[in-house]
């Protein structure tokens, strides 16, 4: 019986800018993306960022050819989960990930649902995306908290700043972040925030609202989790302005209202300001 590959983790050394060593081993361990879809199936945020992805690129029921023009850049990809949404509404999508095994499942299953034509596979650092040039691509999109597992705040800038630059003047970006006062509806949520707090005045790589926690057999998964005012204050710095903002449940489940709901996390729809300066 053949058994699968083992997983051979680069030394750390070779961690491209704003990976974290736990983020590092999420993305070569490859039982991490054989699994990934059926591990986040249930998962109600899923089905929530759909329902607004297909608000915002709806694509067409008619026979346009132009929408086959289209093009959105799947930033985090994974799997993609999000990129065959895209495809079978007729757009073209490019699907980036610094995984090499999540994007091999990513276009078998594109093969599968013949699916080829559309869907383009990338790897690459998301802070480091310099193979694109000025202005090639329509939309955007970074779901599932992927821009949150960029380690440093100056990283997570630099890549809004390259979407920018990506992106055509007035294209969409439609980003995922998780909420850093959810913490306080988890147990010891208190302690964690104090701890994180203190730690960023003291040590200068850490930031307030980074966490590391276990996840699927990995140790230290690396995530930052924001306030509303710092990710509206990194979309402005990075060109982006903000067109929609729904706050999420505490489950990812549904969009809510009132300053006295809890709040697990943000969707935001920005358009580029159109200025790569």
């Amino acid at each position: 019986m053949n058994q699968p590959p083992k997983t051979t983790r680069p030394p750390d050394w070779r961690r491209p800018i704003g990976v974290s060593a736990g983020t590092w081993s999420y993305v070569n361990e490859r039982t991490i993306a054989d699994h990934y879809d059926a591990f986040v199936a249930d998962t109600p945020l899923c089905a929530l960022d759909q329902s607004i992805l297909k608000e915002v690129f709806p694509g067409t029921l008619s026979d346009d050819s132009s929408l086959s023009l289209t093009s959105i850049v799947d930033l985090g990809c994974g799997s993609g989960r999000v990129a065959m949404e895209l495809a079978n509404r007729g757009y073209q999508v490019v699907g980036v990930d610094l995984s090499q095994r999540m994007l091999e499942v990513m276009m078998t299953k594109a093969s599968q649902l013949a699916l080829q034509r559309q869907i383009h596979a990338i790897r690459a650092n998301l802070v480091q995306l310099d193979c694109f040039a000025d202005q090639s691509i329509d939309h955007a999109v970074c779901l599932f908290s992927t821009l949150g597992m960029i380690q440093g705040r100056r990283n997570r800038q630099q890549m809004l700043r390259h979407v920018a630059r990506i992106v055509r003047p007035q294209g969409r970006l439609v980003l995922h972040v998780h909420n850093r006062w959810s913490a306080l509806r988890e147990p010891g949520g208190w302690r964690s925030l104090v701890r994180s707090w203190v730690k960023s005045r003291w040590q200068s790589d850490h930031e307030f609202g980074d966490s590391v926690y276990q996840y699927r057999g990995l140790e230290k998964m690396f995530m930052h989790r924001f306030s509303k005012r710092e990710l509206m204050s990194d979309l402005q710095a990075t060109q982006w302005d903000v067109a929609q903002f729904h706050s999420l449940s505490i489950d990812g489940a549904s969009m809510v209202t009132g300053s006295r709901s809890p709040v697990g996390g943000f969707i935001v729809v920005a358009e580029n300001r159109g200025s790569n300066t």
